[in-house]
């Protein structure tokens, strides 16, 4: 199965802000600069950051003493985004003399491994500390006693249910699935059967993105056929998943895969099936990156995550200085095919 590389020119670049940063996590790579994110002025609205979003300004990042830690609770280590968000937290704590300590569960379902390595976190009395929830509900409690301990905590890649995280550093997830839909629609001819694996159904970055790309075909895209979505968080079971979908859907045009993992089980489970499907997935990784160069997967969203982690380094410092931080610091996004991926805005924001 190939898609032809000609069948979508290159999208806008939307709100990146990242402008050089390696992905191998080293002591002397520069750290991504900390400019205000903003959109393209061609950019769809929809892809906006949102009016209270702002990145920390450079100068109002006070250095510390070198004792104090913070602690980043993060959704795992087995994709490699999870790794370049490490990366830059790392960068920013190597800048402003704070040490990092970045943890996380075995893997994205893993809600009650987290929710201990929460606690072991407020057990260490960090100076501040960044939590990606798995579950966006599950963790109030133990937000609860990190505010009376008077740790600042800093949200990032997924929102919180809960008012006590000072900022939320992600990417507009819901925009950004807006976008991979308008790209899949494009690619498809505007009509047609589109299938959904998302991945999680309980965190806001699973739930946005998987709602975000209903929400933009259901209002832009009448002639597309939606089917409900399906689940599957690791490669093996998207695999299974899309075959599924593509046996009960003979005539299936395309289908979206919502992170790193389920793209690349999409796109497994299409190719084993032998059916020339469009398949959009979202973030990179290097089997994503050389799917979308040889033409098997269309394209898909790149977060950028080395910004991401940098950001929440920077925010806890600002939170432990005792700055006001705004509601949403958005790290971005854009999307990729054949056609861009190679151009520096993208590059910048791959990662392997």
């Amino acid at each position: 199965m190939r898609m032809l590389r000609s069948a979508l020119a290159m999208s806008s670049v939307l709100a990146l802000g990242l402008t050089a940063c390696s992905t191998s996590a080293t002591t002397t790579s520069s750290a991504p600069a900390p400019a205000e994110t903003s959109a393209s002025s061609s950019a769809p609205a929809e892809s906006s950051a949102p009016a209270e979003s702002s990145a920390p300004a450079e100068g109002d990042i006070p250095m510390g003493d070198g004792t104090q830690t913070i602690y980043l609770v993060s959704k795992g280590f087995q994709h490699r985004f999870w790794q370049a968000v490490k990366q830059g937290a790392e960068q920013a704590g190597e800048e402003f003399n704070y040490k990092v300590e970045f943890v996380g569960p075995e893997n994205e379902q893993a809600v009650t491994q987290q929710l201990d390595q929460l606690r072991t976190a407020l057990q260490s009395q960090p100076a501040a500390i960044g939590f990606a929830a798995l579950d966006s509900g599950a963790a109030g409690p133990v937000l609860e006693e990190i505010q009376a301990a008077n740790i600042p905590i800093i949200a990032f890649d997924s929102g919180v249910d809960s008012d006590i995280p000072l900022t939320t550093v992600s990417t507009d997830n819901r925009a950004a699935a807006a976008e991979a839909a308008k790209n899949m629609a494009e690619l498809i001819g505007n009509e047609g059967t589109v299938g959904l694996v998302c991945h999680d159904q309980t965190s806001a970055t699973g739930k946005q993105r998987c709602e975000g790309f209903q929400e933009w075909m259901q209002e832009n895209a009448p002639d597309v056929k939606l089917l409900e979505p399906q689940y599957a968080f690791e490669v093996g079971l998207a695999a299974n998943t899309a075959k599924a979908i593509i046996q009960a859907n003979p005539d299936i045009a395309g289908i979206y895969g919502s992170n790193e993992a389920s793209a690349i089980g999409t796109l497994q489970g299409a190719v084993e099936s032998g059916t020339d499907v469009v398949v959009v997935g979202f973030d990179s990784g290097k089997a994503q990156l050389d799917a979308i160069r040889n033409g098997d997967m269309a394209g898909a969203i790149t977060q950028s995550p080395v910004k991401m982690g940098y950001e929440t380094v920077v925010a806890a410092i600002k939170a432990i200085d005792g700055q006001e931080l705004p509601k949403v610091i958005d790290s971005g996004f854009a999307w990729y095919d054949a056609t861009n991926i190679d151009d520096p805005e993208i590059a910048a924001n791959l990662y392997e």
